[in-house]
């Protein structure tokens, strides 16, 4: 079953046109990578989903129309978006940024969610007092993605998870989210230039150029394809 569907996405700022008709699927629980250079519009591409820029195209999720929703709708509807540069509220704590994510539901679980992310990532339950400003920049992107999860999305967006992390931190964020995919059934959309630890964790992927789909397969298919292993593996 497509939880996503995307076609004909358009989408830029102001008179830049940046996506010309991008067509592609995110399944019930699947992790679905992008790949793609600097500028080839991956960023954008989770923008105009997420409702954050203007956009155009039939986009479909859970079966309902959103191309054009704003970004408070999106999240109720069961979209949570982590950007690129973590987006966590550096004036408030680590449990603030917690509770703050979980603010479009209206469940008594919420408790026990904290912990179970403070289990998943012991590093927030250690500095859960602490501003989140503070934080070392690997603790601050396991906060982004544990707030966003915090909300129970059916779709998770990633924007450049591995963006300014360590390797070995990389590593392990990247462990925990396919984990997690594999435990809760959780779908993924991640944009990634770490294509070797995305693919690792991913069922499918798309390699966006200049705004247009360029390639397409599964994560096994994409691994071995002499073109992406050249432009995004460095093999």
């Amino acid at each position: 079953m497509n939880l996503l569907e995307v076609a004909e996405l358009r989408a830029g700022y102001g008179p830049v046109r940046v996506l010309h008709g991008v067509d592609f699927t995110v399944h019930d629980g699947e992790v679905v990578v992008i790949l793609g250079a600097n500028g080839s519009g991956k960023t954008t591409t989770l923008r105009a989903l997420s409702g954050m820029i203007p956009a155009r195209g039939d986009v479909r999720f859970d079966a309902r129309a959103i191309c054009g929703h704003k970004p408070e709708k999106v999240a109720r509807l069961g979209i949570a978006h982590v950007p690129q540069g973590r987006g966590t509220l550096s004036d408030l704590t680590v449990d603030e940024n917690l509770r703050l994510g979980a603010y479009v539901r209206a469940d008594n679980e919420i408790a026990a969610d904290l912990e179970r992310w403070y289990t998943v990532f012991p590093r927030l339950a250690d500095r859960r007092s602490q501003q989140a400003g503070s934080m070392s920049g690997g603790e601050q992107q396991m906060l982004a993605i544990a707030r966003a999860i915090m909300s129970r999305p059916k779709l998770l967006l990633l924007d450049e998870p591995s963006l300014g992390l360590a390797p070995i931190i990389t590593q392990d964020l990247f462990r925990v989210l396919g984990d997690l995919n594999k435990s809760d059934g959780l779908s993924m959309l991640v944009v990634e230039q770490n294509a070797a630890l995305a693919l690792g964790i991913a069922h499918r992927g798309y390699v966006l150029e200049a705004g247009s789909i360029a390639v397409t397969g599964s994560a096994t298919e994409l691994a071995a394809n002499d073109d992406v292993r050249r432009a995004y593996l460095g093999i």
